[in-house]
C-alpha cells in the first residue's frame, strides 16, 4: 500500500496509529526531531525551523498526519507558552512548504487539534460549530488551526481532529490519576463540575483510520466519546474501578499552589474542561467502540 507520513509521530498516539497502519499494510514514515535507529517504524529526522531531507518523504505519499508540537503537560510559563505556540505554527508552516515543493504532493492532510479549542466552557455543549473560547489552551488550538487554514493546499482534502483527553494505560492523563486513586488521594479537582471529554486510545486510532480512508470526510471533527462526564464523576468511576473508597476533593487553591511545583503541570489542565461529543463522526456512521467510561477504564486497567 501507499505511504503515510506521521509528523511528530514518535509520541504514544503516533506510535499506536503507526502500528495499526503498518499492520494493515501501509508504509509508515515518522518525522521525528530525534529519530531512533531501533524504532519499530521508520523514523526520519526533521526540524520544522530549518527544513531538510525529510521533505522528500512527502513525495508520492498518500497522506500526512500532523501531531507535531511541544507537549502542553508542563507549567505554562512565558517561555514554555511561547514554545507550545511556536512549535505548532512552525511545524504546520514547514509541512506546507514541503507540500509546495513536492511534484506529487499528498492528497490528504489530517491535522491534530484538541477540544481545548472551546475554552473553559462550563456545562455548555460544544459541537463542531461552536466558536473558540477564552484561555491559553483555546489560543493554542485556535492558532494551530489558523496556521493550518492559512496553508495553500489546492485540491488537498483537509481534516482537523479535535481530540479529547485520550485514555491509555501507560501514557497521558490516566496513569497519574490512577496512581492518586491507589494512594487514596482520588478526590475531585476543585468543584468537580468541570467536564472531561475523554476518549479511549483505540477509538482515537480507529477514527484516524476512518478519516484517512474515507474520501468524503473533510473539515473539523470532535474526537471524543459521546458521553462526557464531570471531573467528579470521572474520579468516582475511577475509584470504583480500582476498588478505593471516597476521597475528599482537592480545593482549587491547593491545586493552583501544588500543580506546578509538585506535578510539573499547569493547574488549569485539571480545573478547566469542555462538554463535547463527536457529532460529525457519529453522523458519518463512525462506531465508537468504548462509548461508556467505566467499561473503558476496566478494559484499560485490566479490571
Amino acid at each position: 500500500m501507499a505511504k503515510i507520513v506521521l509528523a511528530g509521530g514518535s509520541g504514544f498516539l503516533g506510535q499506536a496509529l503507526g502500528r495499526r497502519l503498518a499492520a494493515e499494510g501501509w508504509e509508515v514514515v515518522v518525522l521525528s526531531r530525534q529519530p531512533r535507529d531501533d524504532a519499530p517504524l521508520r523514523e526520519v529526522a526533521w526540524n520544522a525551523e530549518t527544513g531538510g531531507a525529510w521533505a522528500a518523504e512527502l513525495e508520492g505519499a498518500a497522506a500526512v498526519v500532523n501531531f507535531a508540537g511541544r507537549s502542553i503537560n508542563c507549567v505554562h510559563t512565558l517561555e514554555n507558552s511561547r514554545e507550545i505556540l511556536e512549535s505548532r505554527r512552525l511545524a504546520v508552516q514547514a509541512l506546507g512548504k514541503g507540500w509546495a515543493r513536492a511534484k506529487n504532493p499528498p492528497p490528504v492532510w489530517i491535522q491534530c487539534s484538541a477540544t481545548g479549542y472551546y475554552g473553559n466552557a462550563g456545562d455548555r455543549f460544544c459541537d463542531e460549530t461552536l466558536a473558540s473560547g477564552p484561555g491559553f489552551l483555546a489560543e493554542v488550538c485556535r492558532q494551530w488551526e489558523e496556521a493550518f487554514a492559512a496553508v495553500e493546499l489546492p485540491g488537498v482534502r483537509r481534516v482537523v481532529l479535535r481530540l479529547g483527553v485520550v485514555l491509555d494505560a501507560e501514557h497521558g492523563a490516566l496513569p497519574p490519576l490512577a496512581q492518586l486513586v491507589r494512594r487514596f488521594l482520588g478526590g475531585s479537582a476543585g468543584s468537580g463540575r468541570q467536564f472531561l471529554s475523554w476518549v479511549h486510545r483505540d477509538d482515537v486510532v480507529a477514527a484516524f483510520v476512518a478519516v484517512l480512508t474515507r474520501p468524503e470526510l473533510s473539515g473539523v471533527f470532535n474526537l471524543c466519546a459521546p458521553g462526557p462526564v464531570s471531573n467528579a464523576e470521572f474520579m468516582r468511576t475511577l475509584r470504583r474501578v480500582l476498588g478505593r473508597p471516597w476521597s475528599p476533593p482537592a480545593p482549587e487553591f491547593a491545586i493552583r499552589l501544588a500543580a506546578g511545583p509538585l506535578l510539573g503541570v499547569d493547574p488549569n489542565l485539571a480545573l478547566h474542561g469542555q462538554r463535547c461529543a463527536p457529532q460529525r463522526l457519529l453522523a458519518a456512521g463512525f462506531q465508537v467502540a468504548q462509548p461508556r467510561l467505566e467499561p473503558a477504564l476496566r478494559e484499560l486497567l485490566g479490571k
